[in-house]
């Protein structure tokens, strides 16, 4: 009986101390009204990095170091990924960015989710969505954001780490105008 007693009381200190810390990665989503950052993508084997500028609700805007160029910008609907020769159009909602760039829908799923710790330096809470598998990582020293993993639309497993995060900065609204077609 008294082993009970302290299991029971251990899981409640335990729960006590997931939801605390999901309420404070909650309260840090709810103030953020944009976010900028250097990232590190790898799709399958290719790793490519750039910097972002990511805007709630559902407004993102990449440029991508390297010889070609790229470019993804999405306007809260449609999303466009820009190259040296072309243009290339996908309805948002046909994406995971899709559950991303929605703060509502993020903070709505962090309530109802437990995290897993990883290597306990990080939280992980895993999204099924519209067969969708989003996984969002968090620093579990400062709770702060650090990245996610997802499939792409070709169903390739796509792992984004980013870093140099500023939180609410002033940001040119024109950057999430999309591109003109080629």
């Amino acid at each position: 009986m008294f082993r009970l007693i302290i299991i029971f009381i251990l899981l409640n200190f335990y729960n006590s101390a997931l939801t605390a810390i999901k309420e404070d990665i909650i309260s840090k989503i709810q103030i953020t009204k944009n976010l900028s950052f250097k990232f590190v993508q790898t799709i399958d084997d290719k790793s490519e990095d750039g910097k972002c500028i990511l805007e709630y609700p559902k407004k993102i805007y990449c440029e991508y170091d390297g010889i070609n160029k790229k470019v993804i910008v999405s306007n809260g609907r449609s999303l466009v990924i820009k190259t040296n020769n072309n243009n290339y159009t996908y309805p948002l909602n046909k994406t995971p960015l899709e559950y991303l760039l929605d703060k509502e829908y993020l903070i709505s799923k962090i309530q109802i989710l437990e995290p897993r710790d990883i290597d306990g330096k990080y939280l992980n809470f895993q999204i099924f969505e519209n067969n969708n598998e989003i996984n969002i990582f968090f620093n579990k020293k400062n709770l702060n954001l650090i990245g996610w993993q997802t499939k792409d639309m070709y169903q390739n497993l796509s792992i984004t780490f980013i870093s140099s995060v500023k939180i609410n900065q002033k940001i040119d609204e024109t950057k999430f105008k999309l591109p003109k077609n080629n």
